[in-house]
């Protein structure tokens, strides 16, 4: 009987915060839900406490076991970063609160481990997320960002379970593991 869990994905932001939950079951993903929360134009501590307050209702409602955020990275506008930071800071912050593993990647990791490269739009991210969780209709730009981190989170532990049993196996083969990758 294959093992299953319950991934969060979360795309943050200030306007609004994707969230999506898959389960991963063996080598097959489940489509659980997704959806946008929508922060009111309001002072920045609001915004962060209504993103708080949202997060920690889906946790609840959904029982991830784990989860998952997107890694900010630098913009041209510095004080956009920072307001992102913060936005990510208020999401982290309601996992951490629920005792949930936490992981990270950067929008190139999510993009390449959903559509295979790292230069994919958002129409091609929503299409891919569509196709690889069997839904009927492709959800709302936020939510399928959010639903291609729990993607990418599944994919990447298989990935990492399969480098670690090469790892062990490597001194017959010629292969070793050096800093997280598999060389020759």
């Amino acid at each position: 009987m294959s093992s299953s869990i319950r991934i969060l994905g979360i795309d943050p932001g200030l306007q609004r915060t994707g969230f999506g939950v898959i389960d991963q079951v063996g080598m097959r993903l489940r489509f659980v839900e997704c959806g946008v929360l929508r922060i009111a134009a309001d002072e920045l501590p609001a915004r962060l406490g209504a993103i708080l307050a949202g997060l920690t209702e889906v946790v609840e409602r959904t029982q991830p076991a784990v989860a998952v955020v997107e890694k900010v990275f630098v913009n041209v506008n510095p004080q956009s970063t920072l307001l992102l930071g913060q936005a990510r800071g208020a999401a982290i912050t309601a996992l951490v609160a629920r005792r949930l593993a936490v992981h990270e990647y950067t929008a190139l990791q999510v993009k390449q481990a959903v559509t295979g490269h790292g230069k994919a739009d958002k129409t091609q991210v929503q299409a891919m997320v569509q196709r690889l969780l069997a839904l009927p209709k492709a959800p709302a730009a936020d939510a399928a960002d959010a639903l291609a981190c729990a993607i990418c989170h599944a994919h990447s532990g298989g990935l990492l379970h399969a480098v670690a049993r090469a790892g062990r196996a490597a001194p017959r083969r010629g292969w070793r593991v050096r800093d997280g990758r598999l060389v020759g």
